[in-house]
């Protein structure tokens, strides 16, 4: 295990190099300045960017900025000059972290235990509307979904609030919006592997020794149904916590996803970079989180680790 996990270090450090080399010099590509906004004359212009380095050869400015980054600095935004990139993403990333856990951990437990139900219920009616609500909510993107539930729940009735992110009722409409898909899927992963499970050997053995259906179920047949749900757990709940674009924009919400948003229409490079490196890193460390997990939980898995280190 012990190299396993140092192997998919090594493969996250060398993910993020490529992603942050790829990205720098995609964000060159953009047309325009960062500072060719608002009238601002030519020579202004070119007076700034001197001062920035942005005059020098592309190569010199990312050999620059690799330095800096080995260092701990994220530059300054451009649009902001008194703001550092680390203080700008240390005020965005609780908000969209908040919105995310809370949005993972209604997607966990409502697929979870929609997939139990689908898995155990003797009645046909149960299952097929456990379906039919599930294709419908997987069947929604989520920006579809958050304008629907925007129009009906704060337009049209006014029950809860539109924007922000200021109380708990804030988080009802933008969680419930992000929830949909990951809870749909993941039902339709338990249910699938639950209900294998439960017609194996070892299963059928258990109910000959008289244990209880629900302990079987939750202590035995669901450890090893969860496998495949891990699986897809990991990278939804890596896309949750980066947060999502569409759903900030749409509900106001300040987060990561807005930052994003406006430093590409800013074109501000430092700022561009800095979001980037960072959901990489979140993304890269959810996966390995999700992969090590799996690894321990799998005992074939374990195995396979144990004998590669032989």
């Amino acid at each position: 295990m012990l190299r396993y996990t140092c192997k998919r270090i090594l493969t996250g450090i060398l993910s993020l190099f490529v992603l942050v080399t790829v990205t720098f010099f995609l964000v060159r590509l953009i047309p325009g300045s960062p500072f060719r906004q608002g009238g601002v004359s030519e020579q202004v212009v070119e007076a700034i960017e001197k001062e920035y380095g942005l005059d020098e050869p592309l190569l010199i400015q990312y050999l620059s900025y690799i330095g800096n980054l080995l260092h701990g600095n994220f530059g300054i935004s451009y649009q902001d000059p008194a703001t550092r990139v680390t203080d700008i993403i240390g005020r965005a990333w609780p908000v969209t972290a908040s919105i995310g856990v809370t949005a993972l951990v209604v997607s966990v437990l409502l697929g979870t235990g929609s997939g139990i139900l689908k898995a155990v219920s003797k009645r046909n009616c149960v299952k097929e509307m456990i379906s039919a609500v599930g294709m419908l909510a997987a069947g929604i993107p989520s920006f579809a979904a958050a304008i629907l539930l925007l129009l009906i729940f704060s337009v049209k009735l006014k029950w809860l609030p539109a924007s922000g992110l200021l109380s708990p009722a804030h988080y009802i409409l933008p969680v419930t919006a992000l929830s949909l898909y990951p809870a749909a899927m993941i039902a339709r992963l338990t249910a699938n592997a639950l209900d294998r499970e439960l017609k194996k050997d070892y299963i059928l053995f258990a109910r000959a020794k008289g244990v209880g259906r629900w302990r079987i179920i939750l202590t035995h047949a669901l450890k090893n149904a969860y496998l495949p749900v891990l699986n897809y757990v990991g990278p939804a709940s890596a896309a949750l916590l980066t947060g999502s674009f569409v759903i900030e924009s749409i509900f106001t919400i300040p987060g990561l996803g807005r930052e994003f948003v406006g430093s590409i229409t800013n074109r501000d490079y430092t700022l561009i970079l800095g979001l980037t490196i960072f959901m990489g890193a979140v993304v890269i460390l959810v996966n390995l989180l999700t992969d090590l997990l799996c690894a321990w939980l799998d005992p074939q898995t374990r195995r396979a680790y144990q004998e590669e280190k032989i």
